[in-house]
């Protein structure tokens, strides 16, 4: 890497995080408008978010040490390549199914380029100080462009159609490979790493199989069975992956990564903020916009606090952590990103200040705690194993972004459902407690007094759902914060 143009390349590998991160989320205030165009079904919904994170997540350890093997500046030009084709599939898909199929080959992009993008600052920046200062920055780049994907959705929804949403990224696509070629050197390859395409297929199988049985359980109808046979195939995916990496001499992953307890409580803190933010973004841009009846784009606005702060929480905690540790900074950051939570609860009826403030202090909480983990985890890692280590910090994110819509996005339906009560006459229509989407959908079909009393009940039932996710976020992260604190003599990232 040339290093006397490393702020230059932490703007390149900013930029295509960024577009990875927005991917992540950018649908959250699409969601409606594209369910009601293309027709799709609750499941298909879960699914055209799901695709792309599950990908993401199964097949990040082997690109990871992929980009060590080749080389992370292949890894990177050639997932902008396909990331760029994916997005332009997406934009233009006609039904349900190929959406799902695009996001698919999306998630297969951001996989080449993920890894690539942390390892290269891990390569560039020697100077530790410096080092922590450009993790936090792109700590800031994955928290702040996951939280900015709604307002994005929700600027382009009001001026074009939903398929817009993904062919932005084809113009920051095509600056970003320029970009690469024109300053990025090649890193050096490790032809000792080893690769293996059936490990990935591994973890992708074992995610897919526990997302699913978790979704099933969550459903008003669900088939147990189903859940069960799902629960059991990912169980045995994830223990074969482990075993099979356990006795390969050169492993995608080396689990004794994780008896360091920096690197450890990295990963932890990684995966938990990122359940967080994804799914309490998505049910609050899903509230804004069906219970209160905002239009996308002033969802996103109202959501916009959120964003900002995380830009800003990331580069502060990066420049706070050589200097006050490792505990004390989660401490403040996690019972900073509590408090969001409590006064978003709290004011959810009254709006204005009180909540802007709460979701600003969400925002800048969870952008911290990324930034330290970013730092934890790949201090911990030897120049040759950048890209395993950035790997797992991602799959962390990935599957963080995975159990946050999954868990969060069941959290909702079940309490919805769970809550719902229709009158007599409204009692044949069973579609309505699939989600507050078919009850929007199936009030246009009813005359204005059953259509208000139907939408009504709904909305009351969704608004009790939020309170659960709410509730279920800050208990999380009370948890986190319970763990942290009892050890006020947990190692600090030392700093040499």
């Amino acid at each position: 890497m040339f290093r006397e143009n490393r702020w230059c390349i932490l703007a390149i590998v900013s930029c295509a995080l960024f577009l990875i991160s927005v991917d992540m989320t950018v649908l959250y205030t699409a969601l409606p408008r594209l369910t009601h165009d293309l027709g799709a079904s609750a499941a298909q919904k879960l699914w055209i978010i799901n695709a792309y994170t599950l990908v993401v997540a199964g097949l990040l350890p082997g690109f990871g040490t992929l980009g060590d093997r080749l080389g992370h500046k292949k890894m990177l030009m050639a997932g902008l390549i396909v990331f760029g084709l994916a997005s332009s599939l997406a934009a233009f898909a006609p039904n349900p199914q190929r959406l799902i199929m695009a996001r698919v080959v999306l998630g297969l992009g951001a996989a080449m380029m993920m890894p690539a993008t942390l390892s290269i600052i891990r390569l560039t920046f020697s100077d530790i100080r410096e080092r922590t200062l450009a993790l936090g920055i792109w700590s800031a780049m994955a928290s702040g462009g996951g939280a900015l994907g709604p307002v994005i959705g929700g600027f382009l929804l009001e001026y074009f159609w939903w398929g817009s949403v993904f062919l932005i990224n084809v113009p920051i696509v095509l600056a970003a490979l320029i970009s690469c070629g024109l300053i990025l050197a090649p890193s050096r390859p490790n032809a000792e790493q080893s690769w293996s395409l059936s490990s990935s297929l591994l973890i992708t199988v074992g995610l897919v199989g526990l997302t699913y049985a978790i979704k099933e359980i969550s459903k008003p109808e669900a088939s147990y069975a189903a859940a069960a046979a799902s629960l059991i195939v990912g169980a045995a995916a994830l223990t074969c992956f482990v075993r099979v990496q356990r006795r390969t001499p050169i492993p995608l992953i080396d689990f004794s990564l994780f008896k360091d307890r920096i690197f450890f409580n990295g990963v932890i803190v990684a995966l938990l903020a990122s359940v967080a933010m994804v799914g309490v973004e998505l049910a609050i841009s899903q509230r804004l916009q069906l219970v209160l009846g905002l239009s996308p784009l002033q969802a996103g606005l109202t959501i916009l606090p959120i964003p900002l702060a995380a830009f800003i929480g990331g580069p502060v905690a990066g420049w706070l952590l050589p200097r006050i540790g490792l505990g004390r900074l989660l401490n403040g950051t996690l019972s900073l990103t509590i408090l969001g939570l409590v006064a978003i609860l709290m004011s959810r009826h009254s709006g204005g200040l009180v909540q802007a403030a709460g979701m600003a202090a969400l925002g800048f909480g969870i952008g911290a705690c990324m930034a330290a983990a970013s730092s934890a985890i790949m201090s911990r890692a030897s120049v040759n194993r950048a890209g395993m280590a950035a790997s797992i910090e991602e799959v962390s994110y990935e599957l963080g972004g995975v159990m946050g819509i999954t868990v969060f996005g069941s959290i909702l339906t079940a309490v919805y459902s769970a809550t719902l009560v229709l009158p007599q006459e409204l009692s044949s229509l069973r579609a309505v407690y699939d989600s507050l989407d078919a009850a929007v959908l199936a009030s246009e079909r009813l005359a204005p007094d059953a259509a208000g009393t139907l939408i009504y009940l709904a909305r009351e039932s969704f608004d009790k759902a939020f309170m659960a996710v709410l509730i279920l976020a800050a208990v999380m992260f009370g948890g986190m914060l319970a763990a942290v604190r009892p050890k006020a003599k947990m190692p600090d990232l030392l700093i040499s």
